[in-house]
């Protein structure tokens, strides 16, 4: 029950607060609403054709708090009240639910999520492009439980292939496209136990640059792991942090050279500068590396020395573009689920809108004729606002009334857990002493840890595109997977294509057989 005093506050303010003139006649609601069903009515008619690309974008820790914050957070950066804004992700005519757990945990982690939605099956948390079967940091539970990726089919299809991503390339989200490992902080040899390097497993970077050796495109940061310990980086020549990092003394980025053919053009980049100066028809193969290890969040990020996640994809797609077969993408807005673990909202919720920005700049360069999108997140975070904010509030701003305990204002953007636990003097720290509008602000939480938490709640996966329909519900994550290689004719489930048994790859038009037929089998 809300007391008196609450009522009393939240009445005076929402009364006081900004309605748009056209949003006072009902007209305006009743035609939104009818257009919106004319819009509906069109997705009677199916996409049924080929998907000759994918993209998949993965916003890691991306729930559906993050995604509405981040709605109106785009709103706002364009001076308008926020809530009413469409994100790219929400023009997608195809919503389901995800079930993110692991096969051993309720709320789980970025490893095991990511062999679901890439591998097709569900794993222990903290392992990567392995089954259950596997255990984490037991190296010895490894082999023959490898399980393989949308990413390989495509490549055995004859695809093109890319990974970008704002963390580090050998961090959970892209190790898993290519990797198998029992822990997926074994990003170099300097990482491992000696257990583990005597019973022959290989780190996450290692894998990398053998298991497949010709993806495409590679960028996001993640440079020490590829370098002899203690060789000095390129870019912070004093900063101890961001020295190589591997004991085995490989250099992996000359490996990856040597491996390219002569005949293709093959380029490796770590700055901004470098990257927009390739001419991406003369780029067959492409590696940026563009930190030691995880990329600037946004909002921090050098404009001469790192490019942003729009500015990679764009890249990315002009160079896959030119496989006339076709390419599998993976985009990670990976520092979104930084941001949360930090208490930085404004950090991740900026992580959030520039992915946003990333969708529609592929989309602008693909057609839903025959690319079939897909975003969705790993897992959720303990991230709420609210407070009976009124509308246009600032989403960073505090909520419209004060605490009837405490007396003390709050932030309509809470943590349910995390660093933004303070007490002074035996009391919650009134916030309108700091500056919470600050970049690094670290929004209050309930209760106090270094590091804020996942959930265990349903993310969203909006989709478009040919067979996006198939994404419907509420589904297991590992069902993702599986639709995108149903969709696009790769993998082992083959049958319903209608090029299927002739020796040929489909056409980019190719029409798929009646869905009866459709029956997803286990892709690994």
């Amino acid at each position: 029950m809300i007391s008196p005093f609450l009522v009393l506050a939240i009445g005076t303010c929402l009364t006081n607060s900004f309605v748009p003139e056209k949003e006072r006649d009902p007209s305006y609601w009743r035609q939104q609403a009818q257009e919106t069903l004319k819009n509906a009515l069109k997705l009677q008619k199916l996409n049924t054709n080929v998907a000759k690309n994918v993209i998949m974008f993965l916003g890691d820790g991306m729930g559906v708090s993050t995604v509405t914050a981040a709605r109106i957070l785009k709103g706002q950066l364009h001076h308008n009240t926020g809530e009413e804004t469409r994100l790219e992700m929400d023009k997608f005519p195809f919503v389901a639910l995800s079930k993110t757990y692991n096969t051993n945990a309720q709320v789980p982690d970025s490893a095991g999520t990511a062999t679901a939605y890439l591998c097709g099956v569900k794993a222990n948390e903290g392992t990567v492009g392995v089954s259950a079967a596997t255990e984490r940091t037991r190296c010895n539970t490894t082999q023959g439980n490898e399980v393989t990726s949308i990413l390989c089919w495509a490549k055995d299809a004859g695809k093109s292939v890319g990974i970008v991503t704002t963390t580090r390339v050998n961090h959970a989200t892209p190790s898993a496209a290519y990797a198998h490992s029992a822990d997926r902080d074994w990003y170099s040899d300097n990482e491992m136990p000696p257990e583990a390097l005597s019973q022959g497993c290989k780190d996450i970077a290692y894998q990398l640059m053998h298991n497949i050796k010709d993806i495409d495109v590679i960028m996001g940061g993640g440079r020490k792991y590829m370098y002899p310990k203690n060789r000095t980086d390129v870019e912070y020549e004093l900063d101890e942090k961001a020295r190589g990092t591997r004991l085995d003394g490989l250099d992996l980025i000359s490996i990856w050279k040597s491996f390219k053919p002569r005949h293709k053009h093959s380029h490796y980049v770590w700055n901004r500068t470098e990257l927009l100066a390739l001419d991406p028809s003369r780029v067959d193969y492409l590696l940026g590396l563009f930190e030691p290890g995880d990329m600037q969040y946004e909002l921090n990020r050098n404009n001469l020395t790192d490019p942003s996640l729009s500015e990679m994809v764009e890249v990315a797609l002009r160079i896959l573009t030119k496989n006339l077969k076709g390419f599998f993408l993976l985009v990670e807005g990976g520092r979104i689920d930084h941001g949360h673990h930090e208490g930085k909202a404004k950090q991740a919720l900026h992580e959030a809108v520039e992915m946003d920005q990333a969708i529609g700049k592929a989309g602008a360069m693909t057609s839903q004729k025959d690319t079939l999108t897909v975003v969705t997140a790993d897992h959720s975070h303990v991230f709420t606002f609210g407070g009976y904010t009124p509308r246009g509030n600032s989403i960073f701003g505090l909520a419209p009334m004060v605490s009837d305990t405490d007396k003390k204002p709050f932030t309509a953007i809470l943590y349910g857990n995390g660093p933004g636990y303070k007490v002074v003097d035996g009391e919650r720290e009134n916030v309108s002493m700091v500056d919470y509008a600050h970049n690094n602000y670290q929004a209050q939480s309930a209760v106090p840890l270094r590091h804020e938490t996942h959930v265990g709640e349903d993310v969203a996966v909006f989709a478009k595109g040919p067979m996006a329909h198939l994404l419907h519900g509420v589904h297991e994550q590992n069902y993702i997977p599986h639709v995108m290689a149903y969709a696009s004719c790769i993998g082992a489930n083959l049958d319903h294509c209608a090029w299927a048994g002739s020796g040929s790859a489909p056409s980019p038009g190719a029409l798929l057989l009646p869905l009866a037929v459709l029956s997803l089998r286990t892709l690994f």
